[in-house]
């Protein structure tokens, strides 16, 4: 068994505790929606960061009350580079899985779509491949 990347990103609609932890909550679960068999007891770890205009609430928090509670997860800041996109949380999601890298799908929703419209489906929703 081989760990795997997931990636995905959301943009909170303000900074403050419900938008961040339900924007999370949102990514994660389109996350696994999109990657049947993802189940947290086979996460290696999560790694989150937001960009420097969320603050109000820590990402790793929604992912618990989703239930990985035993899953390692960390949040930092992400490089604030000049006209990028705000409010965004991205998270890498370490899978131990048997399935190729190709077969992982990455999902970004709503706005955050244009960080990756390589992997992106018309609607915004999970990758294309």
């Amino acid at each position: 068994m081989s760990i795997r990347g997931i990636r995905g990103a959301v943009v909170a609609e303000r900074d403050d505790r419900e938008a961040i932890l339900s924007a999370t909550r949102e990514l994660i679960g389109a996350i696994v929606a999109a990657n049947p068999g993802l189940e947290p007891g086979d996460i290696a770890s999560v790694f989150f960061t937001v960009t420097d205009d969320l603050s109000a609430a820590y990402p790793a928090l929604g992912a618990r009350q989703m239930g990985w509670t035993e899953v390692p997860l960390m949040c930092a800041r992400e490089i604030p580079v000049p006209g990028a996109l705000g409010r965004v949380i991205r998270v890498l999601v370490h899978w131990n899985t048997p399935l190729a890298q190709s077969q992982v799908r990455h999902v970004y929703l709503g706005e955050a779509a244009m960080l990756r419209p390589d992997l992106v489906l018309s609607d915004g929703g999970e990758e294309a491949r």
